[in-house]
């Protein structure tokens, strides 16, 4: 299997929302990818411009950022051209590796503005930006890809902020990390998600159980599904005890904790995401992963600490 780390840029209204079409705010102007092969050698190379149809100027902060100009992009190719030749040089066996998410998202609606033929569902890919949080931060803080380049010695030969560059340079991170585990590390891509219960994703990797479901038609309904709200082991899918029961800790998303007699405490997060079939519905991605008495114990002081500052309020408005 190769892997094919891509990077994109795009552009946007440069006059706001007013200009703004609703189908593609972000329009892809370049993409650029290397094609890697299970050692992590690089044997290909993919770039392209892209003329512009929506977005024919420049947003000021994109022209600030770039290395190129509007001119050159006139001599660009379709995006239906470049993404269709893009998918084909990817081949039949990869894996896509991008550094955050927002690139395969962005991907996805661009294709789906030109009605092209939708990529595999569930779609799975490498965050390497993640991946490098995970090994290299003991918090997990995600960091750019200029600072990961410097942390690791990759040496600054080009230019950041060119599709073709950034996804070399994502490229040598991803080579330099080389982990054991990366088949474990993968990431499912939301773009699309689970219509129906039949469609719904489980699936057990990297040390967590990760559930995403089909739509609800609002948060309530979500935290009304007593199955969602059942606190599974992480490591062997027991049903675990409850020892923090659910609460919200932001406005998009909830937590608990429950203990497996075998495996300890299981720390569960619930995130809420808009389904954009109507300005409630929404699915979930549930994750749970394992965690310590001290992981335990700040998940039930922050629920405290949120039920004091409730009651404060419900004091201060009487």
């Amino acid at each position: 299997m190769n892997y094919i780390v891509f990077d994109l840029e795009w552009n946007q209204s440069p006059y706001g929302q007013s200009g703004e079409h609703p189908r593609m705010p972000f329009e892809i102007i370049e993409i650029g990818a290397v094609k890697m092969n299970d050692s992590f050698e690089i044997v290909d190379e993919y770039t392209s411009l892209i003329k512009p149809k929506l977005y024919k100027k420049l947003h000021r902060s994109i022209r600030a950022m770039l290395n190129y100009s509007e001119e050159e992009l006139k001599s660009g190719r379709s995006f239906k051209e470049a993404c269709a030749d893009f998918l084909e040089w990817c081949g039949d066996d990869y894996a896509f590796c991008t550094w955050g998410a927002s690139d395969l998202y962005y991907l996805q609606n661009n294709m789906d503005f030109y009605y092209m033929e939708k990529l595999a569902f569930p779609l799975k890919f490498y965050n390497v930006q993640q991946i490098y949080a995970d090994i290299y931060d003991e918090e997990g803080r995600i960091s750019k890809l200029e600072k990961a380049c410097m942390d690791l010695e990759i040496k600054e030969d080009k230019p950041f902020h060119a599709a073709i560059n950034d996804a070399r340079y994502t490229a040598k991170v991803l080579a330099k990390m080389k982990p054991d585990n990366l088949e474990e590390r993968y990431t499912f891509d939301i773009y699309r998600h689970p219509k129906t219960k039949e469609d719904e994703i489980v699936a057990r990797h990297a040390g967590v159980l990760e559930k995403i479901t089909a739509e609800y038609p609002s948060k309530q309904a979500a935290m009304e599904d007593k199955d969602l709200l059942v606190i599974r082991c992480a490591k062997c899918g027991r049903k675990c005890f409850r020892k923090v029961k659910w609460y919200q800790n932001s406005s998009s998303a909830s937590i608990a904790v429950g203990r497996c007699v075998y495996h300890g405490y299981m720390i569960s997060r619930i995130k809420f995401k808009s389904a954009g079939d109507s300005e409630d519905s929404i699915f979930v991605v549930k994750k749970t992963e394992k965690t310590g008495k001290k992981g335990f114990e700040e998940v039930k002081e922050r629920q405290q600490m949120l039920r004091e500052k409730r009651k404060q309020k419900r004091h201060k408005e009487k």
